[in-house]
C-alpha cells in the first residue's frame, strides 16, 4: 500500500490436538512453504497461495494418528485469523469478487464478500469419499473454519465434475482467485473503507 503499511500477519495457535503457525503476506507473489503432514492438503494450500498471490508459511503438527480432521480444521482457523489480522480495517480493498474456474471436466464457482461477516455456503458433492488417503468431507471443514475466522462471506458451488481431485482443486483455486481480487487495493478508493456504514467488521 502507498502508506507503506505491510499487510502481513503471523499467528500461532496451540491446543492439545494441534500446534499451528501461519505467516502470510497479502501483497506477495504466491510463494509458499507448507508442512501439515497431510500430502494432499499441502498440495491444496500451495494452490491457494500460488493463485491468490498471498505468500504463506504454514507449519502444522497434529494428532494425525487419530485422523486428519483436527489438523485440517485448525489450519483453517489459524489461516483465517491471519487473513483477518493482515487485512486490518479492510481500508481500500475491492471487497467483492466472483469467478467460475474450469479444470478439465470440472467447473466450480467461488464468490466472496470480505465483509467482516462470516458465512459459508458450500454446494459441492464429491463422487468419492477419499482422494488417496484424504477425506473429501474435510474440504468443507477447512473452508468453514477459514471463512468463520477470516470474517468473510464465502460461497463455493461445483457446477459439475467427475474427478474428486479436480473438484477439490477447483474449489481451492477458485477461492484463491476471488481472494486475490477482493483483497486487492482499489486505486479509486484506496483510503476509504468500502462500505456505506464506514466499517467492515
Amino acid at each position: 500500500m502507498d502508506n507503506g503499511q505491510a499487510r502481513a500477519a503471523q499467528i500461532e495457535r496451540n491446543t492439545n490436538e494441534t500446534s499451528i503457525s501461519v505467516t502470510i503476506d497479502l501483497d506477495g507473489a504466491g510463494a509458499s512453504k507448507i508442512s501439515t503432514g497431510i500430502g494432499f492438503f499441502d498440495h491444496m494450500l500451495e494452490q491457494l497461495s500460488r493463485h491468490s498471490l498471498i505468500d504463506m508459511q504454514i507449519e502444522a503438527k497434529g494428532d494425525l494418528h487419530i485422523d486428519d480432521h483436527h489438523c485440517v480444521e485448525d489450519t483453517g482457523i489459524v489461516l483465517g485469523l491471519a487473513l483477518a489480522k493482515a487485512l486490518g480495517d479492510r481500508r481500500g480493498i475491492t471487497r467483492y469478487a466472483s469467478l467460475d474456474l474450469a479444470m478439465d471436466e470440472t467447473l466450480t464457482k467461488a464468490a466472496v464478500d470480505v465483509s467482516g461477516r462470516p458465512y459459508l455456503i458450500w454446494n459441492v458433492d464429491f463422487p468419492t469419499q477419499k482422494i488417496g488417503a484424504f477425506d473429501t468431507e474435510l474440504c468443507r471443514e477447512f473452508f468453514q473454519a477459514f471463512a468463520q475466522n477470516a470474517g468473510i462471506t464465502l460461497h463455493i458451488m461445483n457446477h459439475y465434475g467427475a474427478n474428486s481431485h479436480h473438484i477439490a482443486e477447483t474449489c481451492f483455486k477458485s477461492v484463491a482467485r476471488v481472494l486475490r481480487t477482493a483483497i486487492g487495493i482499489d486505486s479509486r478508493q484506496k483510503d476509504r473503507i468500502p462500505s456505506t456504514k464506514g466499517t467492515l467488521g
